[in-house]
């Protein structure tokens, strides 16, 4: 092979590296790239807010659903919803929690077996982080 053969080797391949280059930022912007769908002026109403593995074939994925989030376990034998709860946050189910428990002590209904919050429901939420 001569020199002017390896440089039209080169050459073609840079131009089809560049080529692969331009079509995939084309396909990023309009939003066809990642397997992610958008629409142009609209909030995701879907997203993954944390996965937390558990062995090898299973994992538990917390997703987020407009208002409400759902824990997921992903296994090989299927897929199992394990619970389903608006999206208060943890400090709101601190405070509901804390709330619960001092109605039933006042009812005294309370259970033995669950130790009461330490707090109150107004610095339930205060604290380091």
């Amino acid at each position: 092979m001569d020199l002017d053969q390896y440089i039209r080797f080169l050459m073609a391949l840079l131009f089809v590296v560049a080529l692969i280059m331009v079509v995939a930022w084309v396909l990023r912007r309009a939003g066809m790239a990642g397997g992610r769908v958008r629409g142009r002026g609209r909030q995701r109403r879907l997203s993954v807010v944390e996965a937390l593995p558990i062995d090898a074939k299973r994992r538990l994925v917390l997703v987020r659903r407009d208002d409400r989030e759902h824990l997921i376990l992903l296994s090989a034998n299927g897929d199992l919803l394990v619970d389903s709860a608006p999206a208060a946050g943890f400090d709101t189910a601190l405070v509901q929690s804390a709330l619960v428990q001092s109605a039933q002590r006042q009812e005294g209904t309370a259970r033995p077996d669950i130790p009461p919050l330490q707090g109150t429901a107004d610095s339930a939420g205060a604290g380091p982080r």
